[in-house]
């Protein structure tokens, strides 16, 4: 058993194939729409043997493309860490990864098992940190007199920082952080990048398949999102059941995808000028002043938005028009993606090597050529974490096995260790990013 005493407290973890795991380690306390406040410091031992409660969410709309996730409870209090590290590491002796899951800011947890880490940390010596943050209306919402927004953004802050006052006790190196995310949290990563207060607690970041094309939200467009909501709700927020809540939710996302589902972008995003993200020109400044040294992996998959379309009744019914459907679903596909994914992560590739940062970027490209799904959004989240048996039913990986998709990643994760360790990767065939190339280094 992995025990383990930090300045905020003492777990007891699980040790097992040289790598120790400590489930759902409180970082934060927060009341609904109030600030996370630090978890004051414990002396019992508490129990970290298995994941603690997930944010309040629905179902992802993706389980359809990943699969579904271990059932975990869900909780308001769910501001927590799983700290997986290799089995007696020294304090203080591993580089740090942390992860920020994606899930449209609607869904996701860091202790979800499809997140598991142990295959990552036993080949690449890492530590890996995997955050839980609250979620939807109770994360992001922003309505004067009730939350004042950006909430998840300020538990993944705070979450960094309990990181850089406690993981040497872990066997990690404060001095060595890099901060990775995928989707909605690797959006979470590239906002973090022009506030001071996040970008002091690490030296790295690894942006995967960044919704860029969807600006974060000024006021107005909050504001607007806010109004939907509390129509929907017709009650207090403060007082309003969690079930309550979720619903209202739901119905205000369906309200803003519009006719037929078309608008697939998240209903709730970060918002600018509102703590902890600055005014928009002013957090671009930002992000330009630290980018002196900073070192970054971004990238998208080949096909991120099959992920959204490739099930969508619109499209299925598109596709199925004799020769002229398929080309026309696929050119729709193809300029959505450019306009979201694409053309805005090569444009801030371009800023931050422009601003003297090391830039590589990549594409993850389909692991069998067969798949309806290509390389969707998410594909290669079974290349980095989880087990064979969390990615088992995953429609995204047929007819490969999870021990296919498995041994398909370990250059992958071996380029991601290389990566946290160094700052740097080795192979020449992947050069650093040359502004205006628009190259991407092919993975897996």
């Amino acid at each position: 058993m992995g025990h383990v005493t930090a300045p905020s407290g003492q777990w007891r973890g699980t040790t097992a194939n040289g790598v120790t795991v400590h489930h759902g380690i409180r970082y934060a306390r927060a009341a609904r729409f109030e600030q996370p406040r630090r978890e004051p410091a414990h002396r019992e031992v508490i129990d970290a043997t298995i994941p603690g409660p997930v944010a309040p969410q629905l179902p992802s709309r993706l389980e359809a493309v990943m699969g579904a996730p271990a059932p975990l409870a869900q909780s308001e209090d769910c501001l927590t860490v799983t700290v997986t590290a290799p089995a007696g590491a020294d304090p203080g002796s591993c580089p740090v990864l942390v992860w920020l899951h994606g899930g449209a800011y609607l869904s996701g947890s860091g202790q979800w098992n499809l997140y598991a880490a142990d295959r990552l940390v036993r080949e690449t010596g890492i530590v890996v940190v995997a955050v839980g943050y609250r979620l939807g209306v109770l994360g992001y919402l922003e309505a004067p007199g009730i939350s004042a927004g950006n909430l998840g953004l300020l538990d993944q802050i705070t979450a960094l920082e309990w990181v850089r006052d406690n993981i040497t006790a872990f066997g990690g190196d404060p001095a060595r952080v890099t901060v990775s995310g995928q989707s909605a949290g690797a959006q979470s990563v590239v906002a973090m990048l022009g506030i001071e207060r996040a970008r002091a607690t690490f030296t790295q970041a690894i942006v995967q398949s960044a919704p860029l094309g969807l600006p974060f939200h000024g006021h107005d467009e909050a504001q607007r999102v806010a109004g939907v909501f509390l129509d929907e709700l017709r009650g207090d927020p403060h007082r309003a059941d969690i079930a309550d809540l979720l619903a209202a939710q739901d119905r205000t996302a369906r309200r803003l995808a519009g006719p037929a589902a078309l608008n697939s972008a998240p209903p709730l995003l970060p918002v600018y000028d509102t703590d902890p993200l600055p005014a928009r020109r002013q957090w671009q400044d930002a992000v330009v002043r630290g980018a002196d040294g900073l070192r970054v992996l971004i990238g998208t998959t080949a096909d991120e938005m099959e992920a959204f379309y490739g099930q969508h009744p619109v499209f299925s019914a598109v596709r199925r028009v004799p020769i002229v459907g398929p080309r026309l679903v696929a050119g729709v596909q193809q300029l959505v993606q450019h306009k979201v994914f694409d053309a805005p992560a090569d444009r801030f590739a371009d800023l931050l090597t422009d601003a003297g940062a090391d830039v590589r970027c990549f594409r993850f490209h389909r692991l069998h050529p067969s798949n309806p799904f290509g390389a969707c959004h998410c594909i290669e989240l079974p290349l980095l974490f989880g087990s064979d048996e969390a990615w088992r039913d995953a429609p995204m990986l047929h007819p490969l096995s999870p021990d296919d998709a498995a041994s398909i990643g370990a250059r992958t994760r071996r380029y991601w260790g290389e990566f946290v360790r160094s700052g740097d990767i080795s192979d020449t065939t992947w050069p650093r990013h040359r502004t205006g190339s628009g190259s991407r280094h092919a993975l897996p």
